[in-house]
């Protein structure tokens, strides 16, 4: 089963069970994916996270049960995962602009809120007919040191992605000097999913070591296993590498026959870089299988 597939079943997944409580680990479950790597595929493909998705297809349905049945709206506002009517108000005002009692006296079911339609026409649309083929190649097992932090990514409710990750490579660089060992030439962003800890992620600010020495205060040892890999280039600026990485996930992912192993994906950072220039140029790797 192709990863386009698998991201159907679990919206399949959903639409089932709209009037129960959905969890996303049960929709990734569903999909045989690991939560993380769903939430990642889904928002790449519809550009909302899988959190809002799933809130935005309940109140669509609470929308219909309202124009087409006689459910008392408090009954519908619970199958919907709201405590109460009045935060059910709330939210289904803010998505349709009229109260529950409006839209059951307009009886107008064409407000629909649509699920997303998975397909080759729409990949192509979301990426502006991209065609990026990545490098090919196998990752050497590889130990790095540096300083790491926990964060939520963009396909997350909670994304802090902004104020985490650029905090501490502003730490990291003034002091990996003091790393015994550390290889020149090149840094590393590697991140991982934080198991068991749903949309949690680990990342660290890095450089590779020739061997593990004395750790300096504050910093860990990550080591990275022999894989194959597929990298790509970003160019511009690093602001924008969720752009790029949407495009790994979506459509080359999507499309190929490569499988991601779950290990780290690996930011590169080599001489190219430039900090706050378009003109800079990094690579992003997925370890595949």
């Amino acid at each position: 089963m192709d990863y386009l597939s698998q991201v159907q079943k679990g919206i399949d997944y959903i639409e089932a069970n709209l009037g129960f409580d959905i969890s996303l680990q049960q929709v990734a479950q569903e999909a045989g994916i690991s939560q993380w790597h769903f939430q990642r595929m889904f928002k790449a493909l519809t550009n909302e996270t899988l959190k809002t998705y799933i809130r935005s297809r309940r109140l669509a349905n609470a929308f219909e049960q309202l124009v087409l049945g006689q459910q008392k709206i408090i009954d519908i506002a619970v199958s919907a995962g709201f405590e109460s009517q009045e935060s059910f108000t709330r939210a289904f005002k803010k998505a349709f602009d009229m109260t529950p009692n409006e839209a059951r006296k307009i009886g107008d079911n064409s407000l629909f809120l649509k699920k997303v339609e998975f397909n080759e026409q729409y990949l192509r649309h979301i990426n502006q007919n991209v065609s990026l083929q990545p490098e090919i190649y196998t990752q050497r097992k590889m130990h790095l040191v540096g300083m790491k932090t926990f964060f939520y990514g963009a396909d997350s409710e909670k994304n802090n992605m902004a104020d985490k990750l650029p905090l501490l490579w502003n730490q990291f660089l003034p002091k990996r000097s003091e790393i015994e060992g550390r290889i020149e030439g090149v840094a590393y962003g590697a991140i991982q999913q934080v198991k068991g800890e749903g949309d949690l992620l680990e990342y660290y600010a890095a450089c590779e070591v020739s061997h593990v020495g004395a750790l300096p205060k504050g910093m860990d040892h990550i080591e990275i296993a022999a894989s194959r890999y597929a990298k790509f280039t970003h160019s511009g600026l690093i602001k924008n590498i969720d752009d790029t990485v949407n495009y790994i996930y979506s459509s080359w992912l999507l499309g190929s026959e490569k499988r991601h192993t779950y290990a780290c994906d690996l930011e590169i950072y080599g001489d190219q870089y430039r900090p706050d220039s378009d003109e800079s140029l990094i690579h992003y790797a997925i370890p595949i299988e």
